[in-house]
């Protein structure tokens, strides 16, 4: 039985209100509400997780709208094997982690993109050359990246180069615009995490209505 009174496992202050199957304990309301999957690896059947998601607050609503208006200039002229193929890749950036101590930021997501479209584009015209970007981190997100493709195409998907170099350009001109301020930022970055997590299984929200065409079917 969960120990309802008990002081919060979390902040060690308030009382604990709700029963928590991440901390195994009692957690007062406000740690579940502003440290819920932030702080707290929260499982997907907890029902304060579910209910957050079905009904979320108006400040996340508002912030949720302000990130898809944002994002929209960026990928409006998606088709919609193009959109989802956009937000496998944003997917796969976001699991990627750069070794040691490097930093993953908007300018590298650029590069990275820029890279395998231009390796992309270079073999459409006949020639085998990989463009490599200048930063390291950026390196190894492109490598990253190609994997992706890679895997897609293995899973029997059927994904064209100049699909990719459609999507990869979308996602190059995003990032760059978000790094032009500061080189580094990661406000693109914040922005794509933001609107996977709200989606809940990091898969892609809804698209803001793409021309119609057969689907990706995606692994």
């Amino acid at each position: 039985m969960p120990s309802f009174g008990m002081l919060c496992p979390s902040c060690g202050q308030r009382k604990g209100r709700r029963d928590c199957p991440a901390l195994r304990g009692t957690i007062c309301t406000v740690c579940c509400g502003t440290k819920r999957q932030l702080e707290i690896a929260c499982p997907p059947d907890c029902v304060y997780l579910a209910s957050a998601r079905e009904h979320p607050a108006a400040v996340v609503r508002r912030r949720q709208e302000q990130d898809v208006a944002e994002l929209i200039p960026t990928i409006r002229h998606l088709t919609e094997r193009q959109y989802q193929l956009f937000f496998v890749f944003q997917t796969s950036i976001t699991r990627f982690k750069p070794t040691g101590l490097s930093r993953l930021v908007d300018s590298d997501v650029a590069e990275a993109a820029h890279a395998l479209a231009a390796t992309l584009e270079t073999s459409a015209k006949g020639v085998i050359y990989e463009h490599t970007p200048a930063s390291p981190v950026a390196q190894g997100l492109a490598a990253e990246l190609k994997n992706t493709l890679e895997q897609i195409r293995e899973h029997g998907a059927r994904v064209f180069d100049h699909e990719c170099v459609v999507v990869l350009r979308a996602m190059e001109n995003g990032a760059r615009s978000a790094a032009t301020a500061d080189s580094a930022s990661t406000k693109y970055l914040d922005l794509l995490g933001r609107l996977l997590q709200a989606s809940g299984t990091g898969a892609a929200p809804a698209a803001p209505a793409p021309e119609a065409e057969s689907p990706l079917i995606l692994p």
